[in-house]
């Protein structure tokens, strides 16, 4: 029989004060273990400073550096389109044909013309060469032979002017003929076969591979700290970072009608990425050491927020519970401004089993069983 029970047994009128030796003695934390009562089982780890990540999150959109709207240069029906949405072209490829029919004719025409001037020329030519002859034996006058060399430099004139026409046309007739300017992917193609198109209408869109930067437009009021070289951060739905890079332009204007600075980033090719898209993009303006704590391993009450570590009393481990004050969430961890020091070994499970001054069995999170191993701090 325990001496607890004894007491009970000697004095069995009295229920109240069996009552209060239970509760000053018996069951307290203390002894609970030579009772019966088991010491439960927490897990702990050992806080330790590591940089902390003071960061925004934003929603910005991938654009292309070399995204290229094709329009032609020339009226006409489209008699061709040799080129599929989201088909991959090499410079100089055939996009869009448009009817040359009438530009063709017109430099048949003007190089029919150019063999005229070209015998007017030709002919010219010779009797300059004559009546230089006939000078020299003193068979012609001196103005005949000036006419005959005015004749000359006026057939070549012509022939030039001509041959600068053709010129002029066989550019305009490659202009039916609409090629990619540099390689890449193409992008909608609006028009079809027989519609009728004009200097200002959009055949399609060409985005160069390998070209891309992010677009963050970042609220006024938080733009104090923006310059060149902080780091962003790429998420995905779930907030893995799929991505990083820097800043590497800052516009010196705010946007009037948003009231918001413009950033730009260079992205890597191999994210999986399209012009357009729209994409979580984490700011970082500082990355300085700090404690974290699991958010799981903070209750609140009353509006306060508290966790438990260990310390040694009387050669038993104990739980204490510790006020603390809370940073901003980094993660899945809080961001400790106040009541933990590094060092410290935080109980991170098994605290729905225990209270301030109890003892426990502490294990390191690595060694216990099925339990995953690291430092506590925000996750990358």
């Amino acid at each position: 029989m325990t001496p607890c029970a004894a007491r009970r047994v000697a004095i069995p009128g009295v229920i109240v004060a069996g009552v209060l030796a239970a509760a000053a003695g018996c069951g307290s934390g203390a002894d609970g273990a030579a009772h019966g009562r088991p010491i439960p089982d927490v897990e702990v780890v050992t806080l330790a400073p590591r940089p902390l990540e003071r960061a925004t999150e934003y929603i910005g959109a991938v654009k292309s550096r070399r995204s290229i709207t094709l329009q032609p240069e020339v009226e006409g029906l489209v008699t061709r389109i040799a080129v599929r949405s989201g088909e991959r072209v090499r410079a100089g490829d055939l996009l869009v044909e448009i009817d040359a029919e009438r530009q063709r004719a017109l430099v048949a025409s003007l190089e029919s013309v150019h063999a005229a001037r070209q015998a007017d020329l030709d002919y010219a030519r010779q009797q300059a060469a004559r009546q230089r002859l006939l000078l020299d034996a003193g068979a012609t006058s001196e103005q005949e032979q000036e006419q005959a060399e005015t004749a000359l430099r006026t057939a070549e004139a012509q022939l030039r002017v001509v041959e600068e026409q053709i010129r002029e046309e066989r550019v305009q007739l490659a202009y039916h003929r609409v090629t990619a300017p540099a390689g890449g992917v193409v992008g909608d193609v609006p028009v079809r076969v027989g519609d009728r198109v004009t200097t200002s209408t959009v055949l399609t869109t060409l985005d160069a591979s390998g070209a891309f930067e992010l677009y963050v437009h970042v609220p006024v009021g938080q733009a104090a700290g923006l310059e060149p070289g902080l780091a962003v951060k790429l998420l995905d739905a779930t907030g893995s970072t799929i991505g990083s890079t820097t800043l590497d332009f800052v516009s010196p204007q705010v946007d009037e009608r948003t009231q918001s600075v413009l950033t730009k980033a260079p992205l890597e090719d191999d994210l999986g990425l399209r012009t357009g898209q729209l994409v979580r993009a984490r700011l970082v303006w500082t990355a300085e050491p700090g404690l974290a704590v699991p958010v799981t391993a903070v209750s609140r009450l009353n509006g306060r927020y508290f966790a438990f570590v260990t310390e040694q009393l009387d050669g038993r481990t104990v739980a204490r519970q510790r006020p603390l004050r809370l940073g901003p969430i980094v993660g899945d961890d809080y961001l400790v401004l106040d009541g933990l020091a590094a060092g410290e070994r935080l109980i991170v499970s098994g605290l729905q089993k225990i209270g301030d001054g109890e003892p426990v069995n502490a294990r390191s999170r690595a060694e216990a069983p099925g339990a995953p191993a690291g430092p506590v701090g925000p996750r990358r």
